[in-house]
């Protein structure tokens, strides 16, 4: 039996993690994209409803400030676009409040990267590239690429484009989820998330990698609107064996845009009761300034390397899960 001090993971998941870190890297070396590094401390952070912070005090005599740990490093990898890195990439650790679970950690590692010049579906490619890579000897058979609303009227039969709260209702009663109508109310987007999470991932990436694609617009903070169908953006997410992997935009660069998005969610987390943040400004200065054409995506490696080692729970993959820190 362990004793406290004790790393659970054992050297087997220890080296696995280094394979894995070192393939990356050299995936993305080999196609020319620059490793940087950006902070964990912030004094801003996003506005995102369905995310909570860590902060913690800074003391600088004689004033005080609040800062916080980051939930991506996707502002400041941004500023850095802004200022013409270039296509960049960053393997790092995020942080996010009140997340704990067979798939959850507060603290866990992510890929991120931004393609210069790259839509979605050259993103795509990139991903499909890069996951036939790291997965050669796992048994993958395939890659799909489905739209959200395909796939989510497929296994609920709703439209996910067009609200109509007494037809979720009524589904959410059927499949034994009324519990829904009073967590999602009348948001549409926290409907299709619980929908999503209870019936339509659990389907998805059964022995291969699938991608789903233009979101509806109310899930979509950072991400551009579809030029022909303003109810859609441009967003994909990753999954393989019904886990989420990954989450990546065709990047919103409007400032005005996303200016008003942050007002939105930030009077959302009012209503709700939740902590408010404040808009991070050097993010949006650095929008205004101007933020190349781009295509960005963050994966979860925690997430990843228990796909690759065949484990039931994120704490088999770290060596020091939450509860052992």
């Amino acid at each position: 039996m362990l004793t406290d001090w004790q790393p659970l993971t054992n050297s087997k998941s220890l080296h696995l993690r280094a394979q894995l870190l070192r393939k990356i890297r050299d995936f993305f070396d080999s196609r020319g994209l620059l490793e940087v590094e950006t902070p964990v401390l912030s004094q801003s952070t996003g506005t995102d409803p369905q995310l909570d912070y860590f902060s913690t005090s800074y003391h600088q005599l004689p004033e005080q400030q609040t800062l916080y740990l980051q939930t991506s490093p996707e502002f400041a990898m941004k500023r850095l676009l802004a200022a013409g890195s270039g296509s960049i990439y960053q393997i790092c650790k995020a942080f996010r409040n009140g997340e704990a679970g067979r798939y959850h950690n507060p603290e866990f590692t992510l890929l991120e990267w931004y393609r210069v010049g790259f839509d979605l579906s050259q993103l795509m490619d990139e991903v499909e590239a890069l996951i036939a890579v790291l997965f050669a000897n796992y048994g993958l058979d395939s890659t799909q690429r489905k739209s959200y609303t395909d796939v989510f009227y497929q296994y609920t039969g709703l439209n996910a484009q067009q609200f109509c709260y007494e037809d979720y209702c009524a589904y959410a009663i059927n499949c034994n989820l009324p519990e829904a109508m009073n967590l999602c109310g009348h948001e549409h987007g926290l409907w299709l998330d619980l929908l999503f999470s209870h019936r339509v991932q659990p389907m998805l990436g059964k022995n291969c990698l699938t991608m789903i694609a233009d979101y509806p617009a109310c899930q979509s903070s950072l991400a551009r609107l579809d030029d022909e169908n303003p109810l859609l953006t441009k967003r994909v997410e990753l999954f393989i064996g019904g886990v989420e992997l990954g989450n990546g935009y065709y990047e919103l660069t409007d400032y005005q845009q996303q200016n008003q998005r942050f007002d939105q969610e930030l009077a959302i987390r009012k209503e709700r009761g939740l902590i408010v943040t404040h808009k991070d400004q050097r993010f949006l200065s650095a929008l205004k300034s101007g933020l190349p054409d781009c295509s960005g995506i963050a994966i979860g490696l925690d997430r990843l390397l228990m796909l690759l080692s065949r484990s039931s729970h994120i704490d088999e993959v770290l060596s020091f899960p939450i509860a052992r820190a």
